[in-house]
């Protein structure tokens, strides 16, 4: 942890090796990908776009092995180390994983601890405080996507683990922006069936999300239940509410009128067809 003005904010290293969480990989990174991501996160909180923020670059003596474009050439690259922050690493994985094993107590404590720490403003002793929290959770997922599509922005891999619980961008991988507007721009060269292209960014939110519901289950109760599957049902409306409130601000466009909708999809259609 790192305490700053009465903030504190969650450390996490990556390319510093291999961890006890490593899957099959050397956990190192390369230099190319960390410059990345140091100037894509900075460039993302001052685009406004809630992100963690990358506060240091070590370049690496190690040399790092990689097969940069998926293509079986494998190469010898520098490798690096970033210093990330956050306000909190928790995702959405790191409650389904504690759902799918069983480990119910664990995932109550977990809830409980995130819910206190980052979301004050719900009562720890409200007996519908994880709908609370998972309501919270669509509405800022619907926001956060929308804000990434307003800048042209495609995450690469929208899988669980990348979807942080406090709705912020978590994981540069691969990413990309768009040079000109393409619903079918996929900046992940080993994403042959395009399931993360841009333009299914949102349809993926409401699939993490939904793998968010059925994490929470089994600590809700019939009526609970009910009611979560209905604040999952308005992400849609909370999604392309916010995604037409900040084309109509990138446009310039006042008040409410029944064509504006028509205008923003004609507009895109026009940078397509360019």
């Amino acid at each position: 942890y790192f305490c700053r003005h009465g903030e504190r904010w969650e450390l996490q290293l990556k390319g510093s090796g291999k961890t006890p969480y490593s899957r099959n990989g050397d956990g190192r990174a390369v230099l190319r990908s960390s410059v990345r991501e140091f100037l894509c996160s900075e460039a993302m909180h001052y685009l406004g776009i809630p992100t963690s923020r990358a506060a240091s670059l070590v370049v690496s003596d190690d040399d790092v092995w990689r097969d940069q474009f998926y293509n079986g050439n494998i190469k010898k690259e520098r490798g690096a180390i970033v210093l990330r922050l956050a306000k909190s690493w928790f995702r959405i994985g790191s409650l389904e994983i504690l759902a799918h094993s069983g480990e119910l107590d664990l995932l109550r404590r977990l809830l409980d601890f995130i819910i206190q720490e980052h979301f004050p403003s719900i009562a720890m002793n409200d007996s519908n405080r994880y709908l609370e929290f998972f309501s919270t959770v669509v509405s800022e997922t619907a926001n956060l996507i929308s804000l990434w599509m307003s800048v042209g922005f495609a995450h690469g891999v929208c899988n669980t683990d990348n979807f942080s619980l406090l709705s912020i961008t978590i994981d540069y991988g691969p990413f990309g922006f768009m040079d000109s507007y393409d619903p079918d721009f996929v900046p992940n060269t080993s994403d042959d069936e395009r399931r993360y292209k841009i333009g299914n960014q949102a349809n993926v939110g409401l699939f993490n999300l939904s793998k968010l519901l059925q994490a929470l289950k089994p600590l809700l109760d019939p009526k609970q239940k009910q009611l979560a599957s209905q604040i999952l049902e308005g992400y849609g409306e909370h999604y392309y509410s916010r995604f037409t409130e900040l084309f109509k601000t990138k446009l310039g466009l006042l008040g409410e009128n029944e064509n504006d909708n028509y205008l923003i999809a004609f507009l895109l259609n026009v940078s397509l067809l360019c």
